[in-house]
């Protein structure tokens, strides 16, 4: 059965992959101040104190909390050789039970897109979710014009589901988007239940 751990650490060829801390916040904001126009045709509206410390703060309460309660692992990605921060990846919504599933998140600054970083990250957090938390089921959602970030998915072995009407916020205003799974292996078929 899953236990929950206080620490996630994931290494891999380029990337360590780790929870956020109050010592990122100088970094982090300047990375996604810097990256917003970017980021912001794809992302739900930013609040009011989104780049500011205190919202940075709520920020890394809720991952040590979340990582802690077992309901979603969100993760820098650091590059190794010089410990920059590159963006963030999110396992989010896990659900126990008859689901054994969670939702897949991510970003990457505009000077470290297409490098192949987020790539790796994904790769790492899916095989973390299937190994360590006996996860089967990882979803991912974006917008149907975001080609890079479909191509990412299909890349990293997740499938087209379908569309979700209305599906998410993003930049002010509701939103469709294409879903996609990755599956562990062994989920087809009966269970030990079944």
């Amino acid at each position: 059965m899953f236990m929950p751990r206080r620490k996630v650490r994931i290494e891999t060829e380029r990337l360590t992959l780790r929870a956020p801390v109050m010592q990122d916040f100088q970094t982090w904001s300047r990375l996604r101040e810097d990256s917003a126009d970017y980021l912001t045709p794809w992302e739900p509206q930013w609040s009011t104190d989104h780049l500011a410390r205190r919202g940075f703060t709520n920020r890394v309460y809720w991952a040590q909390k979340s990582i802690s309660n077992g309901t979603a692992v969100p993760l820098f990605l650091i590059r190794r050789e010089d410990e920059t921060l590159l963006g963030a990846i999110t396992l989010d919504n896990i659900r126990r039970g008859p689901a054994q599933a969670g939702t897949l998140g991510y970003w990457t600054g505009q000077p470290f897109a297409r490098q192949g970083y987020m790539r790796e990250a994904i790769e790492a957090v899916v095989h973390h979710a299937f190994e360590r938390l006996d996860l089967s089921r990882i979803e991912a959602a974006c917008l149907p014009e975001n080609a890079a970030s479909r191509g990412l998915l299909e890349k990293t072995g997740f499938k087209y589901e379908g569309v979700a009407q209305s599906y998410l916020q993003i930049n002010g205003r509701w939103r469709t988007h294409v879903l996609y799974a990755s599956l562990r292996g062994d989920r087809r078929g009966r269970t030990e239940a079944g």
